[in-house]
């Protein structure tokens, strides 16, 4: 498994990060621990978690795969040799984090996050604490393919980028965290990061965690532009797209067990001609006679701006087909048959 710098830190991580979102309501802690036992002895290094999960978000499953992932490295005595990101919400209505009121990216609530975290975790600090979703009001991810609404509404009470950088230079100090991330970010909010960073002497963000993958690259170009010139790591999540790119929901297949058969949140890949563009990849996989899942796999694995996939597993054989995209070999006729239908297609579910 290769191992690659997350930004200017000196951190080493694996080129496939073990993702665990479903760790507390699909699947059990000891389905979560085989999990990791079997990402590690591959040579994964790399787990992300958040405050947030289990997935769908519920007050009842909230910490739930924090706890998970906390029990492993417990029973395992590994910590020295995870690298552990997890995630701070943004702005949100859902009260359950701070005990009965909306969360916001300010001092009193970014410290009983990262506590109760650490708390949940078993541990003295995280290697990477990102900040799930921005406290400004931007489209989900952050990255539409149209404007929409513009411009964008602003909140009064929004808390700017400066003061929310300063409580992370704070946990810094405190040991409680190395690195800081992004994730659900834009070129703006990531350079106004690095702008606040560079004036205040605060942490400079390492990393951001955005979706990337055959149906979405709106990664491309701006946002890479800066990955390259500022040294940000993209840690790239939905490489599979919500399972949709597996090929298992073509043709409106709704198969048992399945995360969108389960919880209907799948709409991020149910926009309108996605479906079309799915199917489309799926037949240029099997065209290649490879299996949609490890096609799509591969291909965010070998884009030259990706510093880790995040991939998702509810059972050990997707968690191996994830792991042996890192393995397989992408070749230059897979590459251009992808841009050309890309040409095609565009980015239906950014």
């Amino acid at each position: 498994m290769q191992k690659r710098r997350l930004g200017r830190t000196d951190l080493l991580v694996s080129s496939v990060c073990l993702g665990t979102m479903t760790w507390g309501q699909q699947n059990t802690e000891a389905e979560g621990h085989a999990q990791m036992d079997v990402a590690f002895a591959r040579g994964v290094n790399f787990l992300d978690t958040a405050e947030l999960y289990s997935i769908p978000p519920k007050a009842q499953t909230q910490g739930s795969t924090e706890r998970i992932v906390g029990s492993w490295m417990k029973e395992r005595a590994n910590r020295d040799k995870v690298v552990l990101a997890t995630k701070v919400v943004g702005r949100t209505p859902m009260e359950w984090f701070r005990g009965g009121r909306p969360s916001r990216l300010i001092r009193t609530d970014i410290f009983d996050a990262i506590d109760k975290s650490l708390a949940r975790l078993q541990t003295d600090y995280v290697d990477l604490y990102q900040i799930h979703f921005p406290e400004r009001r931007v489209p989900w991810g952050a990255n539409p393919t149209r404007v929409g609404n513009w411009p964008a509404p602003r909140d009064a009470d929004e808390t700017p980028i400066a003061e929310t950088l300063a409580v992370f230079d704070e946990l810094v100090e405190a040991g409680k965290i190395r690195y800081l991330g992004l994730s659900n970010e834009s070129s703006w909010g990531i350079m106004r990061f690095l702008f606040e960073a560079e004036k205040s002497g605060g942490p400079r963000v390492a990393s951001v965690q955005n979706a990337y993958n055959l149906v979405n690259r709106n990664f491309e170009v701006n946002l890479a532009e800066v990955a390259d010139r500022e040294d940000i790591s993209l840690l790239a999540y939905s490489p599979l797209g919500q399972g949709f790119l597996t090929g298992k929901y073509d043709h409106g297949a709704r198969p048992e067990g399945a995360r969108t058969t389960l919880f209907d949140r799948g709409q991020r890949y149910q926009t309108p001609y996605a479906a079309e563009a799915i199917l489309a990849y799926s037949e240029l996989a099997r065209s290649f006679g490879v299996e949609p899942a490890l096609f799509a796999g591969a291909f965010v694995l070998n884009r030259p701006f990706l510093t880790s996939s995040i991939i998702g597993a509810t059972t050990i054989p997707q968690l191996e087909t994830a792991l042996h995209a890192a393995e397989f070999t992408w070749t230059e006729e897979m590459q251009k048959a992808v841009d050309d239908l890309h040409q095609r297609v565009g980015n239906p579910c950014p």
